[in-house]
């Protein structure tokens, strides 16, 4: 246990911040901040690989940013004091990437705003956690799944591209988590997330290469 969940409050606190200045005449964040796999293609000439982590920041309208950041702050006020602030952090980046990677890959050249895959992330580390240590796992498989058919429906305008993405990567950085949880494990564990992101990263090439 390490205290408060200060870095699940940063993360509503920020986000929900940009989510007002949005309003602001002129300010146009979410254009600024939506991810779309041709900002991974360098001959493009808009090459903004960044993009991959600030579509976490920007949402569509009150629900979006509402129901992800409730989701954010029920999670991170367990997953949080157990896992560490850094490893949370860590956790919440590395989930977001993957959700943008998921997009650029299965659904290339779509516009995607929001935190769900990053949600959807905490979402896998927490059943894999829980998983290991013995905990009633029923009721996130069944949020999990419901979330996860919600976004294969047709007119709900959801990327069921980012939430599988999410869910896989925070799924495996739960499980290195679980498996690396002794003091002396503790080189071993930031190295195979280190390869994880690596991958990860490799990953946002793709597109440019097969465009």
């Amino acid at each position: 246990m390490s205290g408060r969940p200060l870095v699940t409050y940063w993360i509503i606190g920020v986000t929900a911040a940009l989510f007002v200045l949005d309003y602001i005449p002129g300010l146009d964040l979410t254009s600024a901040f939506l991810f779309n796999s041709a900002y991974l293609d360098p001959s493009l000439g808009f090459f903004q690989p960044w993009r991959v982590f600030t579509d976490m920041l920007a949402h569509s309208g009150l629900w979006h940013v509402g129901l992800n950041m409730l989701a954010v702050w029920m999670i991170g006020r367990s997953l949080e004091p157990l896992l560490g602030h850094i490893r949370f952090l860590l956790l919440y980046l590395l989930s977001g990437l993957a959700g943008s990677v998921a997009v650029a890959l299965l659904a290339p050249l779509t516009s995607v705003i929001g935190a769900s895959g990053a949600v959807f992330g905490l979402l896998g580390a927490l059943l894999v956690i829980g998983r290991h240590i013995g905990a009633n796992i029923t009721g996130i498989l069944i949020i999990v799944g419901i979330n996860l058919v919600i976004g294969f429906l047709p007119g709900f305008s959801i990327s069921w591209q980012a939430h599988v993405g999410g869910l896989a990567a925070g799924a495996l950085a739960g499980l290195i988590f679980a498996r690396t949880r002794r003091a002396d494990q503790r080189g071993l564990q930031y190295g195979l997330l280190a390869g994880l992101a690596a991958v990860l990263l490799a990953l946002c090439a793709v597109p440019a290469l097969i465009g």
